[in-house]
């Protein structure tokens, strides 16, 4: 493919700017690149500022709202690098006549492992076990095997459905709750659909895999984190705002539940100190889509959209 030397393209996303590989096959693909090269975070006055005068952008966790897009007149095509829509008023950017290159799940594997690794983590008191070496002491930590647990994945989607298969390595009786259904998918590969209650009441292993809207926001909240079995664990990968953070926090202290791993937080950094300092608390600082895979796959993703592109509106329907 001959190189574009006439379209300016701006990649607002600092870790998009920072990767050599992404920069070189963006900048073989195109000969006028503006990158985010302060590893400044943008957002307003300052993105609308980064990307006036471009035709086409790279973004990751910008915010592109309906007033940030109507002061871009120029821009036409946005190539979306990584895998949430959340940050994209889809609406507003289809009514400005501007097209959308997005490619979900390129990550899943990426979170996936994540998941199953804070889950053996917690269940086997990982970080108890590294902090009371490192304290000096010396004893046995008895936990629990992943192996022959009951998984409820809530929200089925790439990434939901390419944890339910690597659960069912492990044994693993695997429910899961979905607005869409998958019956093909769910036969095939033995996983059990159910409501959102049922799930929370069966499950000794809860993980989150949701997008994050107002139909999703706080829907773990008191009542709903209640429902989870004694000793049960609660993994939240997906995003920030889905948990009611507060009663987790008495949960986790209480004992109802036997542990959390959050890689998001409703705000990011957390604000809670003491809800992080819960020893029954794995908290990490939003990198389920930190792998090297996972990050170049992305990246290519977002550069094949800027030419491969929809109607915003039409990743309501479909992917």
């Amino acid at each position: 493919m001959s190189r574009d030397d006439e379209t300016r393209v701006a990649v607002a996303s600092r870790s998009f700017s920072r990767h050599p590989l992404l920069r070189d096959e963006l900048t073989q693909r195109y000969g006028q690149v503006t990158f985010n090269e302060t590893g400044a975070s943008l957002s307003g006055e300052s993105l609308v500022a980064f990307l006036d005068g471009h035709d086409k952008a790279i973004t990751a966790l910008e915010r592109l709202n309906g007033d940030v897009l109507a002061r871009l007149p120029r821009l036409r095509v946005v190539g979306k690098y990584g895998v949430g829509l959340d940050m994209i008023d889809l609406p507003a950017m289809s009514a400005l006549g501007k097209k959308l290159g997005w490619t979900g799940g390129v990550n899943r594997r990426s979170v996936s492992e994540l998941v199953i690794a804070a889950t053996i983590s917690l269940l086997r008191h990982v970080p108890a076990a590294n902090q009371l070496v490192r304290d000096g002491g010396w004893r046995q930590l008895m936990g629990r095997q992943l192996s022959q647990r009951v998984v409820g994945i809530v929200g089925c989607g790439h990434i939901g459905k390419d944890l339910a298969v690597l659960l069912r390595a492990f044994g693993c009786r695997v429910l899961a709750h979905d607005i869409k259904a998958f019956p093909d998918f769910y036969a095939a590969h033995g996983v059990e659909p159910m409501g959102l209650d049922a799930l929370l009441q069966q499950a000794d292993v809860v993980t989150l895999h949701l997008p994050g809207d107002e139909s999703t926001r706080n829907i773990l909240d008191q009542r709903r984190l209640r429902l989870m079995r004694q000793g049960a664990l609660l993994i939240n990968m997906a995003r920030g705002g889905l948990v009611d953070e507060a009663e987790l926090k008495s949960l986790l202290v209480d004992g109802h539940l036997g542990g959390a791993a959050f890689d998001v937080f409703a705000a990011e950094p957390p604000t809670d100190p003491d809800l992080l300092r819960l020893p029954n608390m794995l908290a990490l600082p939003h990198i389920g889509g930190s792998a090297e895979e996972a990050v170049v796959a992305m990246g290519r993703a977002a550069i094949a959209g800027l030419d491969d592109y929809r109607d915003p509106l039409d990743y309501l329907v479909s992917p």
